[in-house]
């Protein structure tokens, strides 16, 4: 395993990120807003190289933060979730992850938190690849508050800048990102 630091891997998702997920032109966000750019964080975290500089960096933001679980919404925390996993095991540090459905499903467990059980009273911290106004990133909590289980934080990739640092802080989420917009010029 390369033995890089925080910044040097900042610095090589950093220029992924810029080559590969930012795309510039006209596009319209889930939203429904307009916006001049469009960062495709799978573009990155489905990637083997970004999938393990996005874990990596994640774990060390993370190192010595009293948690049970990190995890996620759907469909943007999942290959994050999974790199996690087994980065963290490779690193002999292993973590729980899980995912969280839109809403629960209508066959087996019904679950909308999957992955390892959670309780009542554990930590998490939620991840995702963007963050906008921070939605699903809400949704997600709401899920969570349902079955008990504490949110301490979340950590994007990318903040778009739009509110979700805002709307987090409202219900008690601390918003962190490895980016933010301004770190691309825009």
């Amino acid at each position: 395993m390369e033995k890089l630091n925080l910044p040097q891997l900042k610095e090589k998702l950093f220029n992924l990120l810029n080559q590969d997920a930012l795309k510039r032109g006209k596009f319209t966000l889930s939203s429904g807003k307009e916006s001049n750019y469009y960062l495709d964080g799978r573009v990155i975290t489905l990637d083997p190289q970004g999938a393990y500089l996005v874990a990596r960096i994640i774990l060390e933001m993370t190192k010595g933060e009293a948690l049970t679980a990190i995890g996620g919404p759907t469909l943007g925390a999942d290959p994050i979730v999974g790199a996690l996993a087994a980065v963290s095991y490779i690193q002999q540090t292993p973590i729980k992850t899980f995912i969280v459905r839109k809403q629960a499903k209508e066959h087996g467990t019904q679950q909308q938190v999957e992955g390892p059980a959670l309780k009542a009273a554990d930590c998490v911290i939620l991840v995702d690849d963007v963050a906008t106004s921070g939605k699903a990133i809400l949704e997600a909590k709401q899920a969570l508050d349902k079955i008990g289980v504490r949110v301490a934080q979340a950590i994007v990739i990318v903040d778009r800048n739009q509110g979700a640092l805002d709307n987090l802080a409202k219900v008690g989420v601390k918003l962190k990102s490895i980016f933010k917009i301004e770190d691309f010029g825009l």
